[in-house]
């Protein structure tokens, strides 16, 4: 399909508003799922971070813990005899 003109193109022989309308509102929303998905990956990167601390925090009081409750591990080799 030729158009005369550049007005012609943009008229879309009548139609221009609903053509144009369809690739902005396809635009907007292809748009808004990308910002939404970076959104949402940034939001996961921190969610597994915090969860990564919170598990070696875990880790060290559950070694401390069994420590604490195996006094023999921390007391130096006695010679008995």
């Amino acid at each position: 399909m030729q158009f005369d003109s550049f007005s012609a193109f943009i008229n879309m022989g009548g139609y221009g508003f609903y053509v144009w309308l369809s690739f902005g509102v396809s635009t907007a929303l292809i748009l808004a799922l990308i910002v939404s998905s970076m959104m949402a990956h940034k939001q996961v990167i921190k969610d597994i971070a915090v969860r990564q601390q919170r598990e070696a925090k875990l880790r060290q009081v559950r070694s401390k813990h069994k420590q604490n409750k195996n006094p023999q591990t921390n007391k130096p080799n006695e010679i008995t005899q």
